[in-house]
């Protein structure tokens, strides 16, 4: 309920709240469903709770049995009746005709309503305690208990062992086997997050050494959050008053900010500090509300780059709001990130109504337990009001080859960012370049907060791979694939360009594939993977009627440099690839990835809040509808991102229909890579044929979703379907 119903109805509270119990009655007592004897000798496999990287080729040994294994998590499921009933109520909480539009659910009350019964629960508790195990917090939601112990205790409760593994040169240690459990436990139990130290990947992508030339001549553009307002149309909104004031925006890390003066530099150089003063960081470590804290502060390491550019753009996006940076240590066998997430949403505190996590692994690699960990989160956040931004990642739509020059896993999608309770962002890259129209675009010299964009600019998929269509044609070749295409000749005066353009770097995008399930081989999607049903929300010209959750949902600015065109970040720890922040801006660090665009959009949604004094749980079905009113049946020509400057004013979303985000590729027919002739290959949903994954399209493609958007209007629209909702009272 917004502050201003309250004002005005303050003398008719009791029939508000009258109101509200009766539009969601509270549901029945769940009915126990471990009732027999809890027999050790009669057990059943959690299937999807071992990682592929556990193979006998990456094997060095089992572990031994006094290894701690701290803050394992037991992820639980609920009854199937219950999780039926759950999606409906939530389905009504975002349906502007619903009486439970925008009503929210208390942790508390998400457990009694929707969470499994509390004498299962007792007795999953019981049985790890019987074990050896010490249960450290039982989670108001209901969902997911934390509990630690040995590795020896494991083998001997789960009937699995814990084995040191050598993956790609790096120390590892892994489950090799699924685990096994008591029959009684499984109708409650869904698997065990989780028995391994594989962490997720933090989504940026330092600026390289190499920049195409824009223009007549060799430039690059630095973007800062003056031409952030500029491009994606902020200023109107700062000029009304809405900057965020009154917001809480949350990024989860695994890594303190190396220094919070950082911070103030990024604010005060860009003139955030003076023009907006209520802004603030504070870098939190919560706890739970029951049991000891499994939330120790992380100190400074590698990801402190992840954290300080998420802070830095959450508030350059909305600088008036208040920033928490909410960081846990990594357990052995959990990432920390996750860990202030189930504290934060499980809370007893004032919960906050955006979060922005910039973290991903692919679906298939990340196992059928992780990933209903994960859809568990942001489906009890979403129900609570939350609002769950997700990097959708940095490889194009090869998840699974984070890192590699080449992807040799076919398609895949981050599990981070795939389930239907978040809005995934993914990335664009400006078209000035390309187009040869920088100086149409940005002026010569900066402004005063050291803004050069003098409109909105043209995007294209941000892709750095020399799979992209726009790269090689750029470079004067007719395809990107095969002897005669690029990819097959980044030599004499392209070698240069090898070590960028041979990689896997683009943003994310594609079809949800191993969600549930498990792959035949490793990291790759088969076997018995599949992928989120598609939400019914997801109804939009252009999205596929493909009968899974596919991803982008929207897109912004991501790119790291390639088409001369990066972010700016203070970050001064030059241990982990900083620069000094002394200096003018073009001398900082510099960088891109979905981490940016990911933080940026939770800015936006933050100022939508603040408009509409309101809160929106998972915005995907606002998004949607506003996109399917203005594409309508066919598109719609007057907001496609080509016209730049000319594109209509009324413009939610801009339609990028220029480019892609394929990716190049090696391997054999199994592994979606049209190889025709030569060394390297192209991303394709064919092997016999050139058909790349992913183009851009008129509506929404697997390359940008339903595209950039228009903050001024998204948010002016956005706050009107609030006002037409019916009254609470």
């Amino acid at each position: 309920m917004n502050s201003a119903k309250v004002l005005v109805y303050a003398g008719s509270l009791i029939v508000l709240a009258g109101f509200a119990v009766s539009a969601h009655a509270k549901s029945p007592a769940p009915r126990a469903l471990i009732t027999g004897q809890i027999d050790d000798s009669r057990l059943v496999t959690l299937s999807g709770n071992t990682r592929p990287e556990a193979s006998a080729e990456n094997d060095r040994g089992i572990v031994s049995d006094s290894l701690p294994l701290d803050h394992l998590m037991l992820q639980l499921r609920r009854p199937a009746g219950r999780e039926a009933a759950l999606e409906k109520f939530m389905s009504e909480q975002t349906d502007p005709k619903s009486p439970n539009y925008h009503h929210w659910l208390s942790a508390r009350r998400f457990a009694e309503d929707y969470g499994p019964a509390p004498a299962d629960r007792d007795a999953i508790a019981g049985w790890l305690r019987s074990h050896g195990f010490a249960v450290n917090v039982t989670y108001a939601g209901g969902m997911a208990i934390d509990f630690s112990g040995t590795a020896g205790q494991v083998r001997a409760a789960f009937h699995t062992e814990i084995h040191n593994l050598s993956v790609d040169g790096e120390s590892h240690f892994a489950n090799l086997s699924d685990p096994q459990i008591p029959a009684a436990l499984a109708p409650v139990v869904a698997g065990i997050v989780s028995l391994n130290d594989f962490r997720p990947h933090p989504m940026y992508r330092p600026r390289p050494k190499f920049t195409f030339d824009c223009g007549t001549g060799f430039c690059e553009y630095a973007v800062v959050p003056a031409d952030l307002y500029t491009i994606y149309n902020f200023n109107p909104l700062f000029n009304a008053g809405y900057s965020g004031q009154g917001q809480t925006l949350v990024a989860v890390e695994d890594s303190d900010v190396y220094k919070t003066s950082d911070w103030d530099t990024f604010r005060s150089t860009f003139g955030l500090a003076s023009a907006f003063p209520a802004g603030s960081l504070a870098q939190i470590h919560p706890a739970p509300t029951n049991g000891g804290s499994n939330c120790a502060d992380p100190g400074v390491n590698g990801d402190d780059s992840e954290a300080i550019l998420d802070g830095e753009w959450l508030s350059a996006a909305a600088p008036s709001a208040a920033v928490q940076l909410a960081s846990c240590k990594n357990t052995k066998t959990n990432f920390g990130g996750f860990i202030a997430l189930e504290n934060i949403i499980n809370g007893s505190g004032t919960l906050p109504a955006v979060v922005s996590i910039s973290y991903g692994d692919s679906e298939p690699l990340l196992g059928e337990s992780f990933n209903a960990y994960i859809a568990s989160l942001y489906q009890q956040a979403a129900a609570e009001g939350i609002s769950v931004f997700v990097a959708s990642g940095d490889e194009g739509a090869a998840s699974s080859d984070y890192n590699k020059k080449s992807a040799t896993h076919g398609i895949s999608v981050s599990g981070f960012a795939s389930t239907p309770y978040n809005v995934a962002v993914g990335g664009t890259d400006f078209g000035d370049t390309f187009a040869n129209t920088n100086f149409e675009y940005w002026s010569g010299s900066n402004d005063a907060n050291y803004g050069s964009a003098l409109s909105y600019v043209p995007e294209i998929p941000w892709n750095n791979s020399c799979a992209s269509g726009l790269i090689a044609e750029y470079l004067d070749f007719s395809t990107s694939y095969g002897s005669a295409g690029l990819c097959n000749n980044l030599k004499g005066p392209l070698k240069s360009l090898k070590s960028v353009l041979l990689s896997v770097v683009a943003g994310s995008g594609g079809p949800s594939g191993c969600a549930t399930g498990k792959p035949a081989k490793k990291g790759i999607v088969g076997g018995t993977c599949a992928g989120y049903s598609k939400p019914s929300w997801q109804s939009v010209y252009g999205n596929p009627n493909d009968g899974v959750r596919d991803i982008p949902d929207v897109s912004l600015f991501a790119a790291n440099g390639v088409w001369s065109h990066y972010y700016v970040i203070c970050y001064s720890d030059k241990r982990h690839g900083g620069a000094s922040c002394d200096g003018t801006p073009d001398t900082w660090a510099g960088a891109g990835g979905t981490s940016f665009s990911s933080p940026i959009m939770a800015g936006i949604q933050a100022i939508l809040n603040q408009r509409s004094a309101d809160t929106f749980g998972n915005p995907n079905p606002l998004y949607y509808a506003l996109a399917a009113d203005e594409y309508g049946m066919s598109g719609d020509s007057a907001c496609n991102s080509t016209l730049g400057n000319s594109a209509s004013n009324s413009c939610v979303f801009y339609d990028v229909t220029e480019g892609d985000i394929d990716v190049n590729c090696k391997g054999k027919k199994t592994t979606q890579c049209y190889q025709p002739s030569g060394a390297n290959g192209v991303l394709s949903n064919s092997n016999a044929a050139f058909d790349p994954a992913f183009l851009t399209t008129p509506g929404w493609d697997f390359a940008t979703g339903i595209g950039s958007v228009n903050a001024y209007n998204l948010v002016t629209a956005g706050a009107m379907t609030v006002s037409k909702s019916p009254p609470k009272d």
